[in-house]
């Protein structure tokens, strides 16, 4: 009644079926830890931003000659720093959103005591300004201030196979970044930048209604369970539901040999 099952044309369907579940069960596995790893970032997250507001000067002792793993290790962490921003060396960062809508960050560097600078991403600002300006309506305060925020290592352009993100000219002076590249943002500067920038949060004196302050990071733990959930579950319905289908095949397979073997004995009693 099976033997059909194993002639090579359902060989290879059994190992395609065996292909799809493996893959499946894999894609399941890999959502898994894909909430683990986001189960990861949102405990960094949440405990760096737990810690009191420290000067920027202890998080980062060697200022501008701070390596970038020093950086990513105090990533989200809360600090403050005063100084004087130089609004005609702020840039815009494209493709931003508030609620939504579209928009860009602003971006300005903020001069310390001892000359150096560090990027202060002052929020959000809608596309009806553009890069000519008017830049009036979000201009930074005069003199000194204080900003407090989190620092936040810096963006880097994103490869994903064929697909890859803008990238911004590697010469010149630009007025609208891609991303907020603090290396290429430096190139431009003329104070030395530190390897970070703070995503603020209040300042005093405060600024204008613009920019509008960047949200806090949403720290779910995103889709990935539901993801695996679906994965596992049709691994499951494709090893339950293939057996059935060759049984059911089987079956109509033994049925029609029956209905010959009837039509056959039919023919020889007409013809005797």
């Amino acid at each position: 009644m099976y033997r059909f099952l194993l002639k090579p044309r359902w060989i290879l369907s059994h190992l395609f079926v065996l292909l799809v579940v493996v893959t499946m069960i894999n894609l399941g596995f890999w959502q898994l830890r894909r909430l683990d790893e986001r189960k990861t970032a949102n405990a960094v997250v949440t405990n760096a931003m737990k810690q009191q507001p420290q000067p920027l000067a202890a998080v980062l002792p060697q200022g501008t000659a701070a390596t970038t793993d020093e950086v990513k290790t105090a990533d989200y962490q809360p600090v403050y720093v005063t100084g004087t921003y130089r609004p005609d060396q702020q840039v815009l960062v494209t493709n931003r959103t508030n609620n939504g809508a579209p928009g860009y960050w602003v971006v300005t560097p903020l001069v310390q005591s001892d000359g150096t600078a560090i990027a202060i991403n002052r929020g959000w600002v809608p596309y009806s300004y553009t890069e000519d300006g008017p830049w009036e309506d979000f201009a930074p305060p005069k003199g000194t201030v204080t900003v407090q925020g989190l620092l936040r290592q810096s963006q880097v352009r994103e490869t994903n196979g064929l697909v890859s993100s803008p990238k911004d000219a590697e010469v010149g002076t630009l007025k609208v970044l891609a991303r907020l590249d603090v290396g290429r943002l430096a190139q431009q500067v003329d104070e030395k930048l530190i390897p970070g920038y703070i995503s603020l949060r209040a300042q005093d004196p405060a600024q204008p209604d613009l920019p509008v302050p960047v949200p806090l990071p949403e720290l779910s733990e995103g889709p990935h369970l539901g993801y695996a959930i679906q994965w596992f579950a049709f691994s499951l319905l494709t090893i339950i539901v293939y057996p059935l289908l060759l049984r059911r095949y089987a079956k109509r397979k033994q049925m029609d040999g029956d209905d010959a073997e009837i039509l056959e004995v039919t023919d020889e009693s007409e013809l005797a």
